[in-house]
């Protein structure tokens, strides 16, 4: 598997999920309001500002470009850009607009090599991994004063595409990911502030080469510790999971009948919002109370086609939930399921292209309701925004 960092993109994933595995009804609660962009701000309850931005050296070739991963409660974003020449360099981008590059000592120059930054805490460590020059993969904590530790989970294999991948980390200091074994297998691990790391495995994940548990991106682990994820069994079946914050269970999550499932986000109420796609290949939400409640979300503009649907990837400390749906023409635009129920949909304003993997696509959701993610452009390059509802407004450059 070339490249880990293509797994970072939440939706190249869900697509590619899809189409290997070659309308449910909607909440009766579910309603729209007039919060789109387009529309007048007369008509507009929850009118936003969507602010779009490069990170300086990126690219603007198909595949290039800037790719926020996650924002803070301070409306920082992190995430990573790729340049010209294929490289990825981690960016850091404060709640002025101002920018700075993330590189850990030791990250790759050369194509497909370098940075990708998973997450922030609120006082700005984070996460992420890098991949070295031997295309090697390590976790990095970066403090909030900007020094760096490097890491390995035991078990992580030295072989070229393997490694270890940092996805989350809390406002403990606790580090979240997945390492790939000298077999090519997927293995859970958690990362204490003092260092000392815990591996794990689901207990119906396949031991398989490109089977194993794997640590969902950014948004994986909660306050408490506790972590969702999916596992692939050893028929190749995703299956969302959830492992209790000792680690002494794990429950499974589906949607259904579901053919896979990914798991987006989890909250401090533990909260969970995902998607899986149903015997016809379409997507949808999910939505899974502490009480283990599954509830599915379907945005009404959602496509019904196969590919087509509804793919929740981030849920906030209120509940609010973000992601995209692919509508019946195969592009993808921004919502957010407010928690009393209504959708609101979004697009950033140079966003174009009618394909799977064009449009607008959102990837975090902070407490205030401001959502970061990126867009593709007509040339198929790739740019941040952030989108920022009426009440919660920071800098418009």
């Amino acid at each position: 598997m070339k490249s880990m960092k293509k797994i970072s993109s939440r939706m190249a994933l869900a697509c590619l999920a899809i189409a290997a595995t070659a309308g449910l009804p909607r909440p009766a609660h579910a309603q729209r309001d007039s919060g789109d962009i387009n529309q007048p701000e007369s008509n507009c309850t929850r009118c936003p500002t969507i602010i779009e931005f490069n990170a300086p050296g990126a690219g603007n070739g198909a595949n290039q470009g800037t790719f926020p991963q996650d924002n803070n409660s301070e409306g920082a974003v992190i995430g990573y850009y790729v340049t010209g020449k294929s490289v990825y360099h981690g960016f850091l981008r404060s709640p002025d607009g101002t920018i700075q590059r993330i590189d850990p000592p030791g990250s790759g120059t050369e194509t497909n090599q370098g940075t990708v930054p998973q997450a922030i805490t609120n006082d700005g460590r984070i996460a992420g991994y890098y991949e070295d020059e031997n295309n090697l993969y390590y976790g990095f904590l970066r403090s909030s004063n900007g020094t760096y530790t490097t890491f390995e989970a035991p078990g992580a294999g030295t072989e070229a595409n393997q490694g270890t991948l940092s996805e989350d980390i809390n406002s403990a200091g606790t580090i979240a990911g997945f390492y790939i074994d000298d077999s090519n297998v997927y293995h859970g691990f958690v990362r204490a502030s003092d260092g000392s790391t815990t591996t794990f495995d689901n207990p119906n994940a396949g031991t398989g080469a490109g089977q194993g548990t794997l640590v969902t991106f950014e948004t994986g682990m909660n306050p408490e510790g506790a972590i969702i994820g999916w596992y692939i069994d050893s028929s190749g079946t995703y299956h969302g999971y959830l492992r209790s914050a000792d680690g002494s269970t794990f429950t499974t999550i589906d949607g259904p009948d579901a053919v896979f499932t990914i798991l987006g986000g989890i909250n401090q109420a533990g909260v969970i919002t995902g998607y899986y796609a149903d015997s016809s290949n379409v997507g949808h939400g999910l939505l899974v109370s502490p009480d283990g409640t599954v509830t599915t979300i379907d945005d009404p503009y959602a496509g019904t086609g196969s590919g087509q649907g509804t793919f929740p990837f981030g849920i906030n400390s209120e509940g609010a939930v973000t992601g995209q749906y692919t509508d019946a023409n195969n592009t993808n635009h921004g919502f957010v399921l407010w928690p009393d129920g209504t959708f609101t949909t979004f697009d950033a304003p140079h966003a174009a292209g009618e394909n799977i993997f064009a449009g607008t696509r959102p990837a975090t959701i902070n407490s205030s309701g401001e959502v970061t993610g990126y867009y593709v452009d007509k040339n198929s390059a790739n740019h941040g925004f952030v989108w920022i509802p009426a009440g919660a407004q920071r800098d418009t450059d």
